[in-house]
């Protein structure tokens, strides 16, 4: 894609509010910089878990409907949506269950360990502390010290049923403006993309994100993305940037984290304090990205091949240059990671690689990170 993705885990003591506004470039955090500016949500009552689903409501009301529509999913949602404030950084989570753990980004908690988290209309932080982070999909799960009474799960949906063109609300902290919501569309699905290592960002590249028109900020990173069925599809976790714009940001294009991907990774994280099954293939190599005579990357050289690695096992080592997975072209280390992104461990695939000049072909049977 044209637009450069970075992640906008923006520094408190370097960036004044409004700079923040022009670092969502890939914005593969949003976290911000808890602007005093923010103000506190008022008490959201949760509506009737028998309200009807958007699918079984009559759209004859227009305008009106969807506004009811609107208030009905904020009245629902925004209660688990909390505000999550690191020492030199901010950002969101979500309410994941009622012992007080916390699904949101890894780079929001970045390398820290506890953290004050502010539940929606609540004029109080309560400690919480990190379980785990896993960067490679940029999630992570704390832990409230103590649960508030009246702390509310969010409900969570099915990614498979995740469609473009259907209207979505994303909830966070933008910018410090703490229960801030903004609205759009599912503009595709199964993007795979890859974040930034600057401004605290992970490097991840993650598959099947979820893209969106609806507004994401620095400060919305690990919040919720919402249908209309008041159910959680995504985290939104990166915002574009154009770069022939000098770095502006570029309207309208966000990713969020898939549902499928949060619950997969937070209940292993709950349950053994780690990721035990990432679900992520590898193919088993140290690589670096080469460049030809026109100084235009072109493939990745392997570096490194250890024997039980998916890549030794068929065949190639150390010097050969990788130019080809599956039907995707490789030409940088950044390629190689997103053609991998969507495939998974025990997978087949064929290698197309370059050794003193000559071509060849081999079929790896993909490991797993």
């Amino acid at each position: 894609m044209d637009a450069s993705l970075r992640p906008g885990r923006v520094r408190r003591a370097l960036l004044p509010l409004t700079a923040a506004v022009a670092t969502a470039a890939l914005l593969g955090g949003c976290s911000d910089t808890g602007s005093t500016a923010a103000g506190k949500a008022s008490p959201s009552p949760s509506a009737s878990s028998s309200s009807p689903s958007a699918a079984q409501r009559n759209g004859s009301g227009g305008t009106d409907s969807l506004q009811s529509d609107y208030q009905r999913v904020i009245k629902n949602v925004l209660p688990s949506v909390v505000q999550i404030d690191a020492s030199n950084s901010l950002g969101s989570g979500i309410v994941y269950d009622d012992q007080g753990h916390i699904v949101t980004n890894a780079h929001v908690v970045g390398t820290e360990r506890s953290f004050k988290v502010t539940t929606s209309g609540s004029g109080s932080a309560v400690t919480a502390r990190l379980v785990a982070a896993y960067p490679e999909q940029d999630l992570a799960v704390i832990k409230l010290d103590s649960v508030p009474s009246g702390l509310k799960a969010a409900r969570f949906g099915d990614s498979a049923k995740v469609e473009m063109g259907q209207i979505v609300l994303a909830m966070g902290s933008p910018l410090g403006l703490s229960s801030s919501v903004t609205q759009g569309i599912v503009s595709a699905t199964g993007r795979t993309v890859s974040e930034g290592q600057g401004g605290g960002g992970t490097g991840a590249t993650i598959a099947n994100m979820v893209q969106t028109s609806a507004a994401i900020n620095p400060g919305n990173s690990g919040g919720a993305l919402v249908n209309l069925d008041s159910e959680v599809i995504g985290i939104p976790t990166l915002a574009a940037t154009d770069p022939d714009m000098g770095g502006s940001a570029a309207p309208g294009i966000g990713f969020a984290i898939p549902v499928s991907m949060v619950k997969t990774v937070a209940d292993q994280i709950i349950k053994s304090g780690k990721v035990t099954d990432s679900g992520r293939a590898a193919l088993g190599i140290t690589g670096r990205t080469v460049v030809d005579s026109g100084y235009q990357p072109a493939g990745v050289a392997v570096v490194q091949a250890p024997a039980t690695g998916a890549a030794a096992k068929a065949g190639l080592r150390t010097g050969d240059i990788i130019v080809r997975l599956g039907d995707t072209d490789i030409t940088s280390i950044t390629s190689l990671t997103e053609a991998l992104a969507s495939d998974k461990p025990g997978q087949k695939v064929q290698v197309t690689y370059t050794r003193d000049g000559a071509k060849k072909t081999a079929e790896v049977t993909l490991g797993e990170i």
